[in-house]
């Protein structure tokens, strides 16, 4: 979606150049309130809105991605309980936005790099929107997950932005 994005925008009237700021899990809100973003591209219910402005962009199903040697990868289609069952595949774990871990026996993980490297040697799973099981590496398999709730894509920006260049890219964003 974000190359998509910048691709429409960057065919604008007047397109300002967009600088692209990479984080990690759960820094979008902070990088948005220290003004040190304009906007962010945010996933509902994984990150928090709390003091921003939002449109919806999209809406998706999620999928389990796991080694592409295992048992489950071949199927069409799985079930959360399926998934988090895996004693082998514990569920991977993300930063909160203190930093801290969830308790838990899965990886600790803070970038898809990561995360992906970590699934292929069998060390953990991870549940996450369809759109992340794209592209995937060889020695990964994504398989649709039937009762994960949706994701939702939202753009997100402070309330206090004037700036048109904001505006135009938020415009751009819900139209696609």
């Amino acid at each position: 979606m974000l190359a998509k994005l910048l691709d429409a925008y960057r065919t604008e009237p007047g397109a300002a150049t967009v600088d692209l700021l990479l984080c990690e899990a759960h820094q979008h809100q902070k990088l948005l309130q220290d003004g040190q973003a304009d906007v962010a591209l945010l996933h509902l219910p994984f990150d928090s809105t709390v003091g921003l402005d939002t449109e919806t962009l999209c809406t998706e199903g999620q999928v389990a991605i796991l080694p592409s040697w295992h048992a489950l990868s071949g199927r069409s289609r799985i079930r959360m309980a399926e998934v988090t069952a895996l004693p082998e595949l514990p569920m991977a774990r993300w930063p909160g936005p203190d930093g801290c871990y969830p308790e838990g026996p899965g990886a600790e993980v803070r970038n898809l790099t990561q995360l992906f490297q970590l699934i292929a040697l069998g060390r953990t799973t991870v549940i996450m929107p369809e759109s992340a099981g794209t592209d995937l590496r060889r020695d990964l398999a994504a398989v649709p997950v039937l009762d994960a709730p949706p994701v939702t894509t939202v753009i997100a920006w402070p309330p206090r932005s004037r700036l048109r260049a904001v505006a135009d890219l938020i415009r751009v964003a819900t139209r696609l």
